[in-house]
């Protein structure tokens, strides 16, 4: 499965870095100068900093993709320290 989403937000790579720091204790990570990549066993976010927004998309294996996305904009409003709305979107 696989999931969109864009932020409206002026610090993307800001925040992205730090939940690219937070979990790469914990994950599989690869940062380029274009994005950030959080490897997890059954899932891999993306992370696209851009001038006004944060592009997230995430590819999963997992039957629990809905939770997954919850899990990553809660995490993002955390290290934003701020609430991001969000609408996934689910190209086929």
């Amino acid at each position: 499965m696989k999931s969109t989403t864009q932020i409206q937000t002026l610090e993307g790579r800001r925040i992205a870095k730090r939940l690219f720091n937070h979990w790469k204790h914990k994950f599989e990570v690869l940062e380029t100068e274009q994005d950030f990549k959080i490897i997890m066993p059954t899932a891999v976010i993306t992370l696209i900093p851009q001038p006004e927004t944060l592009d997230v998309s995430i590819k999963s294996d997992d039957e629990n993709h809905d939770r997954l996305e919850q899990v990553v904009i809660d995490h993002l409003n955390r290290m934003a320290q701020q609430e991001f709305t969000v609408t996934w979107h689910h190209p086929s």
